[in-house]
């Protein structure tokens, strides 16, 4: 059987005058061609015998030919062999091939199908088929599945579990379970259960279902996505849950993703308890500081910086009696003793400056008494904080006890001097009834006399030690150099403490100046080195140490002072103090000695001098390792050398007989001064007081060579009247005696001769000797 060649329809001609039949056949084709043209569907014969291929222009345009009737089937040979447009393809079967572009290099999908005629023989004949573009499909497909990759990695690297469940009806009723059609491997790791993909919800989780049936379902009934927290009974996990409805509704199907959140719930369960605990422990500690604000004895003030009152504590209220309201926005000084106003302002600047301070105040109560408050006060946060004790019964107590301290000492040394005084009385009123018998020997009389001026003078120095202990001896300071006077003390000091008692002295190289007493401070020495002495029972090393510029430390409570001073140091290397005794070794009449070797005075002589010439002692001792007691005494500059002007010798002015004004309100003492002054054969004249004295001297006929006046008078005194007598009568001397005055022990630097009582003849007629020869110098 013959085939015959089928054309293409580019090859049709029209013809003319067709039958209306044709017509409609030819315009069937033109519409068919253009919906191919349309569809980018190309057709195509490839004539095998004679090797040529007849495409359509669709064709043409899809390979990028020109458009022709037909091409050697070599044009196209590499895109043939591609889409294996070979007899031996099965046909039928579509293939994907690809060209490119000569102009733009860009390649297009081909998709081909064909059919195979074949002859009688079954010789393939030709192949007759369709290409179409599938470019755009492809790209669809590709991006689709890179999709799906993409979808499938985070489905199953995502550290969320997820899952797709599908809600199925069952025997409890329509949609009242749910299958996993769907879930990543982070599912078992955050579930803790395993293969779940198939299974049920109920096979799984027995009656914890409904809880989860009912919260999925109303997520599929609703289309309302959820997020929640919810314990996974079965696996005793949190999990965090979110869930939403896969559309459209009938597909039944709910997405979940969750992960597992029990440790951190954990945590936060951990948190919030301590949150809870914490806050319990803050209002715990509120309560308490609550308490202690309103139950402490404490007074306690917050103020601002300028002293306004901004609140104050119950306890303010119940010392004081003023309630907040009263107190509230006032100044602090409003509430403090008119006198103490000035010290609590200066305080003010201090805090101002951010240095906190204690100060002791006097308050003023609501019912006009006063209490005495010991403030500390610190400043915090622009705020002035202050803490008051009120110390108004401790103080009264203490006064108290002092004045408990001073009747006990006053009754000591009344003890003491009674004791002293009467073995003095005793000894006088003897030898006076001795001497008072008519046939007592010249020998023995003459020795109780001088027990009598011995007696007499013990006793003046008993009252000489205890004036220097109440620092109400009558000093008479000059300035000296104490090296000078250390070394001729050293001396001095090897008769005293015997030869088995070597005596060190360590001195600087240059003087160092003090302004004092120089007998009392020798006589402070000797008293140190004689307890020294005792203490190492007659062998051993006493050291004089010196130094000077020295500041003085804090001794005994008592603050310091930067100086500068001069320090003299007594160490021996006795038996040491008791540390129990340390504290009383200075009160007098307190002694450790056997009876019979120590008054108990000479430290008592000590810090009495002491304090009165502006400085203290200090003392360290250790039993058995020896003490070491230091004066300290202020340090002056070296005086200014001056030259005594040359005058009438004493000598000359002995055989003087001067015209003397005694003043002194005693009447015993004052006549028994006239009758030495008679007996030393000058011409006195008694007045018993200042005022009688300055009427004497108006009214006096002939003038007065001296005045020999008391201290201590009733009205006006001695010093107060030799100051009258120095501007009055400016060549008159003056001389003084007393045998205590709070003045003279006050006032040093009064200017005038001083005797002091109990004086005998002698020294009164020296005096008066010394006042004519300097009167006689001042005439010349």
């Amino acid at each position: 059987m013959t085939v015959s060649q089928p054309r293409t329809l580019d090859d049709v001609k029209p013809e003319p005058a067709r039958p209306p039949a044709e017509d409609r056949l030819h315009a069937a084709r033109d519409h068919l061609v253009r919906a191919q043209e349309a569809a980018g569907i190309g057709l195509f014969a490839l004539d095998l015998r004679e090797g040529r291929l007849h495409p359509s222009p669709a064709f043409c345009r899809l390979h990028g030919l020109e458009v022709r009737a037909d091409y050697p089937a070599s044009i196209l040979a590499a895109e043939l062999a591609e889409a294996r447009l070979t007899p031996e393809a099965p046909a039928g079967q579509e293939a994907i091939y690809r060209v490119r572009d000569a102009a733009t290099g860009a390649s297009r999908w081909i998709a081909r199908s064909f059919d195979i005629e074949r002859d009688a023989d079954g010789v393939p004949l030709r192949l007759s088929g369709v290409v179409r573009d599938v470019t755009e499909q492809r790209a669809q497909r590709t991006a689709l599945a890179e999709s799906e990759q993409h979808y499938r990695t985070l489905f199953e690297q995502m550290d969320e579990g997820y899952c797709v469940i599908e809600f199925i009806d069952g025997p409890h009723g329509p949609l009242s379970d749910y299958v996993h059609i769907q879930a990543n491997r982070a599912y078992a790791q955050h579930a803790g259960i395993d293969n779940v993909v198939g299974r049920r919800l109920r096979d799984m989780v027995g009656a914890e279902a409904d809880g989860w049936i009912a919260l999925y379902g109303e997520v599929l009934r609703t289309g309302h996505p959820i997020r929640i927290q919810r314990e996974l009974v079965a696996t005793g996990r949190y999990l965090e849950v979110a869930a939403f409805r896969i559309e459209p509704p009938s597909r039944r199907q709910v997405a979940v993703l969750f992960q597992d959140v029990t440790a951190r719930r954990r945590v936060e369960h951990s948190l919030h308890s301590k949150a809870a605990d914490l806050e319990a422990e803050v209002v715990a500690q509120r309560r308490d500081r609550d308490r202690v604000w309103t139950l402490s004895p404490v007074l306690k003030v917050v103020a601002s910086p300028a002293g306004r009152i901004e609140t104050v504590n119950p306890s303010w209220t119940r010392t004081l009696g003023w309630t907040p309201d009263e107190t509230v926005g006032r100044s602090v000084p409003d509430f403090l003793a008119p006198e103490e106003r000035a010290a609590a302002a200066l305080a003010l600047e201090r805090l101002a400056a951010g240095a906190s301070t204690d100060l002791e105040l006097t308050c003023l109560t609501r019912e006009g008494g006063t209490r005495r408050v010991l403030w500390t006060v610190v400043p915090e946060d622009g705020l002035l904080y202050g803490f008051g004790r009120d110390i108004t019964e401790q103080r009264q107590a203490e006064e108290a006890l002092r004045q408990s301290q001073k009747l006990e000492a006053v009754g000591q040394l009344t003890g003491g001097v009674a004791h002293d005084f009467n073995n003095l009385l005793t000894i006088i009123r003897s030898s006076v009834e001795f001497l008072r018998r008519p046939d007592l020997a010249p020998e023995r009389k003459r020795r109780y006399l001088d027990a009598v001026s011995d007696t007499v003078d013990r006793a003046a120095k008993l009252t000489g030690q205890l004036l220097a202990f109440a620092r109400r001896q009558a000093l008479k300071p000059e300035t000296f150099d104490v090296c000078e006077r250390l070394r001729g003390i050293s001396e001095m000091l090897d008769s005293v403490t015997g030869a088995r008692i070597r005596v060190v002295t360590d001195l600087p190289g240059e003087p160092c100046y003090v302004r004092a007493d120089a007998s009392q401070f020798e006589t402070a020495l000797v008293n140190m080195a004689v307890n020294g002495r005792d203490a190492m029972d007659g062998e051993g090393r006493l050291t004089l140490h010196l130094d000077g510029g020295a500041p003085m430390p804090p001794i005994r409570g008592h603050a310091g002072a930067a100086g500068p001073f001069v320090a003299v140091s007594v160490t021996d290397t006795g038996t040491g103090i008791a540390s129990g005794d340390l504290g009383r070794i200075f009160e007098p009449f307190f002694t450790t000695k056997e009876v019979g070797k120590g008054t108990g005075l000479g430290l008592s002589q000590v810090i009495g001098f002491a304090k009165q010439s502006g400085g203290d002692v200090d003392v360290k001792s250790r039993a058995g390792a020896g003490t070491t007691f230091t004066l300290y005494l202020p340090q002056v500059a070296a005086p200014a050398e001056t030259s005594a002007p040359a005058g009438p010798s004493e000598a000359a002015s002995a055989e003087a007989r001067l015209r003397v004004l005694v003043v002194e309100d005693n009447l015993e003492v004052g006549r028994f001064c006239t009758q030495i002054l008679e007996e030393l054969g000058h011409h006195p004249v008694w007045a018993e007081n200042a005022e009688a004295a300055l009427t004497e001297l108006e009214r006096a006929a002939t003038p007065f060579d001296a005045v020999f006046s008391d201290v201590v008078m009733p009205g006006m005194g001695g010093i107060a009247l030799a100051r009258i007598l120095r501007e009055k009568f400016p060549a008159l001397p003056v001389a003084l005696t007393s045998g205590y005055s709070h003045v003279l022990a006050q006032d040093d630097t009064h200017g005038f001769e001083l005797l002091r009582k109990p004086y005998s003849a002698e020294e009164l007629g020296r005096v008066l000797r010394g006042m004519a020869a300097r009167r006689a110098t001042a005439a010349a």
